[in-house]
């Protein structure tokens, strides 16, 4: 038996996790996410859990090499769009993603920023990023896209001196303090742990 729900997250990916991992332990598994639906199958209560990553500022052979490292490591893999856009034909420019990722496409990463990573259960952590400087490389591709925004924000309100924007440019500097203040004690625990 099948269940389908529809939501939507954006960039909330703790929240989007945390959901999955509720409908999991209610017994249901994901068997195919779309641009705001979730299909999931009935399995045993509690047998799976969820990781949710972002990969939008990766080029799409990173994206695609990562996605097939994660299988071959024994995860189930689904990618999932971060953004509702329900045009065909369109073109982003990225400038926060690495070389190769700036200009994302249909045919590329486009509607394909997050993975969604299942993993059967048990004693272990389900890590995605177990490295001090893997972790604090994957908080800053995180902060990147909400510092460009809140910059973008502030410029064309003093450009056009419109206030309103450039306070809506406080919006994307939530998030961004948020990461950066996770890069920060990331940073001092890798400095404490050296010593």
């Amino acid at each position: 038996m099948s269940k389908k729900c529809y939501r939507y997250f954006g960039g909330l990916l703790q929240k989007q996790e945390k959901w999955l991992n509720k409908m999991a332990e209610q017994g249901y598994r994901l068997i195919s996410a779309d641009k705001m639906l979730y299909e999931f199958e009935k399995c045993n209560p509690g047998c799976v859990e969820y990781r949710v990553e972002y990969i939008g500022s990766k080029s799409q052979n990173d994206s695609q090499e990562y996605f097939q490292f994660l299988e071959d490591m024994g995860y189930k893999v689904f990618f999932k769009n971060i953004n509702l856009n329900y045009s065909v034909g369109k073109a982003r420019y990225r400038p926060w993603a690495e070389k190769g990722g700036r200009i994302a496409t249909d045919n590329t990463t486009f509607n394909k920023e997050l993975l969604i990573v299942e993993r059967e259960k048990n004693d272990k952590p389900f890590e995605l990023h177990t490295s001090f400087e893997d972790k604090i490389q994957y908080y800053e591709s995180l902060q990147k896209p909400y510092v460009i925004f809140f910059l973008l924000f502030l410029l064309i309100g003093v450009l056009t001196k419109v206030l309103l924007l450039s306070l809506l440019g406080l919006i994307p500097l939530i998030p961004a303090l948020i990461y950066y203040h996770q890069v920060k004690t990331l940073k001092k625990e890798a400095i404490s742990k050296e010593w």
